[in-house]
C-alpha cells in the first residue's frame, strides 16, 4: 500500500474547503489516498497590521513551502492571489484549477450597493488594490482596515464596525455564503487582483512524477488567463504593497487584459489604467500580453506612482 500524500493548507475554513476540494479530486481522478496537513501561518497569526507592512502575502505561503521542503507534505493549496509572483528556488506552480467568479463582492446588512452608501459611511478592507478602487468610485467613503479570516471579517461587520465591507466573491460562494453578498463589483468598476478565483497548486520542482499528473488538473483557460496577469504584477515588482489590479477573460481566442495602479499612500490620486488585448494559445503569448499591459502602465507615468509620495 502507498504511502498517502499530504496536503499542507491553511487552518481557515475557506482554505480548508480550497484543501479538500483538491483532496477529493486527487482521490477521484487518481485513486489515491490523500490527507491534510493543517497550518497556522505567519499571515493567519498577525491581524493588527496589514499585510504590506509585515511581510507580504508571502506570510500565508512560506510556512507551507517549509513543509514541502521538509518531506511533511507533497502539494500546497494557495489562493492564487496570496501568492508571490516568484516562487523561492526549489519550488513550482504546477497547475492551475478552473477559476471561480473573480470579481470582488459588497457585503452589507443595510446597503445595496457601493452608490447606495451614505456620505462618509465607513467601509472595511486592508487591500490598497481596492482601497484605491473605492476611492476613485466613492472618495467621501472612510475606508478602515479589516484583517481576519473570512468568518472574522463578517463578525466584525455584522458587530456594526462597518457599514459594509468588500470581500472576493470566489471566497463567499465555496462557502455556501453567496446569501450573503448585496451586489458585485462587475470588473470594469473594480478590477480584481491578479489570479483572484484561482486555486494554485504548488509543489517541489524535483516531484516529476507529481508534476506531471497534476497536469491532468490544469484547466487551460484559466492557466493563461492568470499567467498574463501575474505578468503584470511580476513586471511593476508586485506585491501587496502596491496597489495594483490586473485581470484577464476571454474572447473567443481572444484574452482581454484590463490593469489598474493607484499610489500606495495617495489613494485619492487618478488611477491609471490600460487595456490591452491578443490572440493567445500559449503560455510565451499569455506572458507578452502581461508585459505590454506593464509597459503601457510604465508609458502612462508608472514609475511615479511605484515611488513614495513627494519622493
Amino acid at each position: 500500500m502507498s504511502a498517502p500524500l499530504f496536503i499542507a493548507t491553511r487552518e481557515s475554513r475557506l482554505a480548508l474547503w480550497q484543501a479538500g476540494h483538491v483532496r477529493d479530486l486527487l482521490t477521484r481522478r487518481f485513486g489515491l489516498e490523500v490527507e491534510l496537513l493543517g497550518m497556522t501561518t505567519r499571515g493567519d497569526q498577525i491581524l493588527d497590521r496589514t499585510l504590506s507592512k509585515v511581510g507580504g502575502k508571502g506570510l500565508f505561503v512560506k510556512e507551507l513551502e517549509t513543509a514541502l521542503e521538509e518531506g511533511r507534505a507533497q502539494l500546497a493549496v494557495h489562493s492564487l492571489k496570496d501568492v508571490p509572483m516568484d516562487l523561492p528556488d526549489g519550488f513550482v506552480l504546477a497547475a492551475v484549477l478552473e477559476r471561480e467568479d473573480p470579481r470582488d463582492a459588497f457585503v452589507s446588512a443595510r446597503f445595496d450597493g457601493v452608490r447606495a452608501l451614505p456620505q462618509g459611511a465607513v467601509v472595511g478592507t486592508s487591500s490598497l488594490r481596492r482601497v484605491a478602487q473605492l476611492c476613485a468610485l466613492r472618495p467621501d467613503l472612510r475606508i478602515e482596515p479589516l484583517r481576519g479570516n473570512l468568518d472574522t471579517r463578517l463578525r466584525k461587520l455584522d458587530d456594526g464596525h462597518y457599514d459594509a465591507i468588500v470581500l472576493a466573491a470566489a471566497g463567499l460562494k465555496r462557502l455556501g455564503l453567496a446569501a450573503r453578498i448585496r451586489s458585485v463589483f462587475e470588473v470594469d468598476e473594480m478590477i480584481p487582483a491578479a489570479g483572484q478565483g484561482a486555486l494554485g497548486l504548488e509543489v517541489r520542482a524535483d516531484d516529476a512524477e507529481l508534476r506531471h499528473r497534476l497536469q491532468a488538473l490544469v484547466h487551460r483557460p484559466s492557466w493563461l488567463a492568470v499567467l498574463a496577469e501575474r505578468q503584470v504584477s511580476r513586471a511593476l515588482g508586485g506585491s501587496c504593497s502596491m496597489p495594483l489590479a490586473a485581470h484577464a477573460r476571454w474572447d473567443g481566442a481572444m484574452l482581454r487584459l484590463q490593469a489598474a495602479l493607484g499610489q500606495v499612500d495617495a489613494p485619492q490620486r487618478p488611477l491609471l489604467r490600460t487595456h490591452v488585448d491578443a490572440e493567445v494559445a500559449d503560455e510565451a503569448q499569455a506572458h507578452a500580453l502581461g508585459q505590454r499591459a506593464a509597459d503601457a502602465l510604465f508609458a502612462a507615468g508608472a514609475a511615479g506612482y511605484l515611488a513614495p509620495a513627494g519622493a
